[in-house]
């Protein structure tokens, strides 16, 4: 699966919000945001993890909706966390442009899915 682009594109962003993670939960001693992040951010890859090993079509689609239902989670968290001084906006300029690729490649990879069923 490391050659999946989505998959290693996904676990380098899971990464960077886990290292958020523990910066804000031993730096900022902030434990209820940073929990809610790292929950959805590293979910993303999870459930792409989940798609590529799926049994069927069905369940591949389903589970990559969750991937971007996470992504979209994160992108809102991550705003949060900037809008609340928590991040910069240099640490979240990076993060959300990583976590819209994300948005952008699950939507096309749905997309594509879905119109060929048909």
């Amino acid at each position: 699966m490391k050659d999946n682009l989505v998959y290693k594109k996904s676990y380098t962003f899971s990464t960077e919000i886990v290292n958020l993670y523990k910066k804000m939960t031993t730096i900022d001693k902030e434990f209820v945001l940073s929990k809610q992040l790292v929950r959805s951010g590293t979910s993303i890859c999870a459930n792409i993890t989940e798609a590529v090993n799926s049994a069927s079509r069905a369940e591949f689609i389903f589970k990559l909706n969750i991937s971007l239902k996470e992504a979209k989670e994160t992108e809102y968290w991550i705003n949060l966390l900037k809008d609340t001084n928590y991040i910069t906006n240099q640490e979240s300029y990076k993060l959300l442009a990583s976590c819209t690729e994300l948005c952008r490649i699950l939507s096309s990879i749905i997309h594509t899915c879905n119109n060929s069923t048909k």
